[in-house]
């Protein structure tokens, strides 16, 4: 799996819960890198910030649906973001991904939700 967060505490304790899982977790700390890492790493499920200084989650989310190889567009794509307005789970969504969780989330529930996708089929 990938995980895309510009704030390093959060990006760590996701990792430590997750690898504590039996995860393979692979991190970016914004969107550009973790575009650049998406074809290298050709993860089955992307735990994705929304809210990143330069490119934020939602377009890279739209660009990973896009994508050329069809293994890579299919990934399981989890925004997780502080956005939590009215509309934000349908703008995350929209964008194309799978699944929305809102900060502040357990890191049970987060385990859960990654589990639950990456055991998926994978269609687009």
């Amino acid at each position: 799996m990938l995980l895309v967060d510009d704030n390093l505490a959060m990006m760590e304790m996701y990792v430590d819960y997750l690898r504590n899982t039996g995860c393979v977790v692979h991190v970016a700390e914004d969107g550009l890198a973790a575009l650049r890492a998406l074809a290298e790493i050709r993860p089955d499920v992307v735990l994705m910030d929304i809210q990143m200084p330069g490119m934020d989650g939602l377009e890279v989310i739209r660009r990973i649906r896009s994508w050329r190889d069809p293994d890579i567009a299919a990934a399981a794509v989890v925004a997780l973001t502080a956005l939590a307005m009215p509309g934000d789970r349908e703008r995350c969504l929209d964008a194309g991904a799978d699944d929305y969780l809102a900060k502040p989330v357990s890191l049970i529930r987060v385990g859960e939700v990654v589990e639950r996708l990456a055991n998926a089929p994978r269609t687009r």
